[in-house]
């Protein structure tokens, strides 16, 4: 079809005029039939033009964390009339998201979203669907590699750097012997929070898992192996949640950090059983990977002149409950 042009008859009827490179054909339709093949016309033409974006990332299924970035990915899509699938992997198994990010970009998306939290399992998937012509912006982890795999840019904090402000904090606030609980023992990013409060106060890394259970268990073991300890730092919501159950069971106390964002969290600040968590805003993370696509897709490759660092920003008691009401949907 060429073209289509409606030229009014009389107010119940319209003149539909197709025309084509072979053929003309001319006849009057009803009003409400000439409405409805055009709204099928744009229907159809919207669809098969809408961009399409893809996020892979690492979550445990779990972890409060990462549906708010999901939600952000999803809302950034609404607002630019893209569609956006999200892919996660329960298993936390690299291999089998590195099996995700080849699957999703041989569907060949107008870009991809992909958290990078094991560069060396990863990178391989990365670097082929970027020489497959897919724009690819990794967002949470693996800062460090993103540029070196061929993606565009990242967002996210930088670890590193979040675990020393952690750890300077902490250090003021009495900390000097602690333990890290971490829940991914191969997330590069939850190992430089670990490494970064470190330098400021000594700490011993303790492997939680994801499974609140386990994080529950795991923590109550290693706080009673270790009982010379007087800070914790928690680098996960659930985890956060979890130890400090473990605290309670045992009625011990200590300096208890954390980092991202739960109602449970707010709720621990609030009550003073935690005294700060690292806000990433992981929002961010989700939301503008897809704004800077659709931006680099449509304006002859629009990019900013850097990554976008989310975080750190701190929370406390002085703006926990001003942040609480989004705590797991916007923050």
């Amino acid at each position: 079809m060429k073209w289509i042009e409606i030229f009014p008859v009389d107010a119940k009827e319209l003149t539909l005029v197709v025309c084509s490179f072979k053929f003309q054909i001319k006849e009057k339709c009803m009003l409400k039939n000439v409405i409805s093949v055009l709204v099928a016309v744009m229907v159809l033409s919207s669809a098969a033009f809408a961009e399409r974006y893809v996020m892979v990332t690492h979550g445990e299924g779990k972890d409060p964390f990462w549906p708010v970035v999901q939600k952000g990915g999803e809302d950034a899509a609404r607002a630019i009339g893209a569609e956006f699938e999200y892919i996660y992997n329960p298993s936390a198994d690299m291999a089998d998201m590195a099996s995700s990010i080849q699957a999703a970009a041989a569907t060949q998306p107008d870009g991809m979203v992909i958290s990078l939290p094991d560069p060396d399992a990863l990178g391989p998937a990365i670097k082929a669907a970027v020489a497959a012509g897919v724009p690819v912006i990794t967002m949470n982890s693996g800062l460090e590699s993103s540029a070196s795999l061929g993606a565009l840019m990242h967002v996210g904090q930088p670890e590193k750097l979040a675990g020393q402000s952690a750890g300077k904090r902490a250090k003021s606030e009495g900390a000097s012997n602690g333990l890290c609980m971490i829940q991914e023992a191969y997330n590069t990013a939850l190992v430089d929070r670990c490494e970064g409060y470190g330098e400021n106060v000594p700490i011993k890394f303790i492997d939680t898992t994801s499974d609140p259970a386990t994080i529950v268990t795991r923590a109550t073991a290693a706080l009673q192996a270790n009982s010379g300890i007087d800070a914790i730092l928690s680098v996960g919501p659930h985890v956060c949640a979890g130890v400090a159950k473990a605290m309670d069971d045992l009625g011990m106390s200590a300096h208890h950090s954390c980092f991202d964002l739960s109602p449970e969290v707010m709720d621990l600040i609030n009550s003073g059983k935690v005294s700060f968590t690292i806000d990433q805003q992981q929002r961010l993370q989700g939301y503008m990977p897809i704004i800077v696509l659709h931006l680099y897709n449509n304006s002859a490759g629009l990019l900013p002149g850097a990554n976008i660092p989310s975080g750190p920003g701190f929370v406390d008691k002085s703006n926990a409950s001003q942040v609480a009401a989004l705590a797991g949907i916007d923050r």
